[in-house]
């Protein structure tokens, strides 16, 4: 797993990226706000090594407002795009709500875990 870190407050967000089977999984821990909006879209985009296929793992994330719906509804639209899909895993409580108020659940398919996304 690649950890990258924002120069400014590396404390507020932690991103992991690794390829599962040509899936690419992005792991979050912390929080997504404007702040980091700009290092979690590109986190999202397809790498070589994955197609446009994604997980995104916010099991460990413990905050997120409009700017992180905002990035997941433009990565849901660009991959579907191309052919692909977006998927989330793992969000707790206060996210899963969020993803419930604004109706991004019903948008973009939510799995308990990883594992259970990838096998979707």
């Amino acid at each position: 797993m690649t950890d990258t870190q924002g120069a400014a407050r590396p404390e507020r967000l932690s991103i992991g990226l690794t390829s599962v089977d040509g899936v690419r999984v992005v792991t979050l821990r912390g929080e997504i706000d404007h702040t980091v909006r700009e290092r979690f879209s590109a986190a999202l985009l397809p790498g070589e090594d994955t197609g446009p296929r994604i997980v995104v793992d916010l099991g460990e994330v413990t905050f997120m407002d409009s700017s992180g719906v905002n990035v997941l509804v433009a990565a849901h639209h660009q991959v579907r795009d191309a052919q692909g899909w977006l998927r989330i895993a793992g969000a707790r409580d206060p996210v899963r709500r969020l993803l419930r108020l604004v109706a991004l659940d019903q948008v973009i398919s939510c799995h308990p875990s990883v594992e259970e996304a990838l096998a979707a």
